[in-house]
């Protein structure tokens, strides 16, 4: 199981929710707590590799909407949905959709743990690249046009006077586009940034 790996704990209900993040971390496990779905979908920027424990019915986004919603994202970290309405149906479209496990409240602590270390075996076998690939997507779509087309100079191994040339911009603002996009990107250097487009293989701007 990797040590770096953190449970996210999805549940609109307090005692449920704070109940369930002891038990997780008395066994020794990282344990990120969100109130509702539409929190977690909000800290996707910044979301740690792990695996996702969801209550299926909670008020708004509900468990089984989160998991589609990340399927279509491309966010595919291993989800056990936890519920106390359970039924046949539910369960069937919960496993369809990718749920490694899909538990009926009240559950025994052991079932629960049991299911977490699968999810986190499950995404160590996968490894972190899956995720880094969807942070960088994301980050890809807040840039601006004129942002992408500075992107693909830098990409390309053009100097700013040449973006700015092809693009009929100053120098300055190319600069300013440049270190935009690179705090959107979270890129420390150029070479962080190359390195993020290679990794999605991103096709360059027309």
């Amino acid at each position: 199981m990797p040590t770096s790996a953190v449970v996210h704990l999805i549940d609109d209900d307090d005692g449920v929710r704070h109940a369930m993040a002891f038990l997780l971390t008395s066994a020794g496990l990282a344990v990120r707590i969100y109130e509702s779905a539409e929190i977690f979908l909000a800290a996707l920027g910044s979301l740690q590799p792990g695996c996702i424990v969801s209550d299926v019915r909670m008020s708004g986004m509900d468990g089984l909407t989160l998991q589609r919603h990340l399927t279509k994202m491309g966010i595919n970290l291993p989800m056990i949905l936890v519920t106390g309405h359970a039924d046949v149906a539910t369960a069937v479209e919960a496993m369809k959709a990718g749920a490694i496990d899909f538990i009926e409240k009240p559950f025994d602590d052991e079932l629960l743990l049991a299911a977490i270390r699968r999810a986190l075996d499950q995404f160590e076998k996968k490894g972190a690249r899956e995720v880094e690939i969807a942070h960088i997507r994301r980050r890809l779509q807040s840039l601006t046009p004129r942002e992408r087309e500075v992107l693909d100079g830098l990409v390309a191994g053009l100097p700013n006077k040449s973006i700015a040339f092809d693009l009929k911009l100053s120098p300055r603002t190319v600069e300013v586009h440049r270190a935009n996009l690179m705090t959107k990107m979270h890129a420390g250097s150029l070479s962080d940034l190359v390195r993020m487009v290679l990794t999605i293989n991103m096709p360059r701007v027309n």
